[in-house]
């Protein structure tokens, strides 16, 4: 289990991430949440960045 955050995410981004999650669930048999979506676009987008 996660933890919850309270962000704001803009309308242009909000919108590529819902169409990203529409696409994800017409391809998978399961549920696809939206936090889930968010967690790995946020995952992908970390690899970029060296600590």
């Amino acid at each position: 289990m996660g933890i919850r955050a309270t962000i704001v995410i803009d309308e242009s981004n909000m919108e590529k991430l819902r169409n990203l999650q529409s696409k994800m669930i017409r391809t998978s048999t399961k549920s696809i949440s939206f936090s889930n979506v968010v967690n790995q676009v946020i995952e992908e987008g970390l690899k970029r960045f060296k600590p």
